[in-house]
């Protein structure tokens, strides 16, 4: 039976009445204030929920999703996002988090035409060319996308270290770290990486060493 609009926003009072009556004080806690340590750029895959995934309340989290969860030093509106995480709240961790059996990674990597979100997946196709020799070594075309989705977010990490955003934060002493992790939809765990970025010297040597931990998978 399909969920009607009435549907949701009678689910909605219930989830609001549950928290209530679990914590009287919680919506007076978020109108007063967000304090987030962690910003979580993600994929907009609905299976992926940002909160639950990494078990936080709202209020914990500052979240940006998109497809592919891709970094681009031209999105005004991640950028913006980002600075005001950085900046303004004063995150301690920036988390790029892909997921296995992304489709927009599986599109990219398959060279799929679905339209105008193929303009922004070739953000994805430039770090597949960028392994293609690599990645193709790896017949097994589901292994090889979740090699690519990997691969992505290694790219991402370093992305994000050096927009102005993080190279000024660092730069005036503040400490933030950015972090590259995959969750599974298999099993519901988040992995690292062990790509982690403290300062701006770090980034280009924690990319490498990313990049050939993944392509030692293959």
């Amino acid at each position: 039976m399909a969920i009607s609009l009435k549907d949701l926003l009678a689910r909605n009072a219930e989830w609001s009445a549950n928290a209530r009556t679990r914590d009287p004080a919680f919506f007076s806690r978020l109108v007063s204030q967000q304090n987030p340590e962690f910003m979580w750029i993600g994929c907009s895959d609905s299976r992926v929920p940002a909160n639950e995934i990494i078990g936080l309340a709202p209020g914990e989290v500052f979240v940006h999703r998109n497809v592919a969860n891709v970094v681009v030093h031209t999105d005004l509106n991640c950028l913006s996002a980002l600075q005001y995480a950085v900046d303004v709240l004063k995150v301690r961790h920036v988390l790029i988090v892909g997921h296995y059996g992304c489709g927009g990674v599986t599109a990219a990597m398959r060279d799929m035409r679905l339209g105008l979100v193929d303009n922004w997946l070739r953000h994805v196709q430039d770090v597949r060319d960028k392994y293609r020799q690599r990645l193709m070594a790896q017949a097994d075309l589901d292994l090889r996308a979740d090699r690519l989705c990997e691969l992505n977010v290694v790219e991402q990490v370093l992305n994000v270290s050096e927009t102005t955003v993080l190279r000024d934060a660092w730069a005036r002493g503040q400490e933030v770290s950015v972090n590259g992790w995959m969750y599974s939809l298999a099993d519901g765990l988040v992995r690292e990486l062990g790509a982690e970025v403290g300062r701006e010297s770090e980034a280009k040597d924690v990319y490498e060493a990313s990049v050939q931990a993944v392509l030692q998978k293959i």
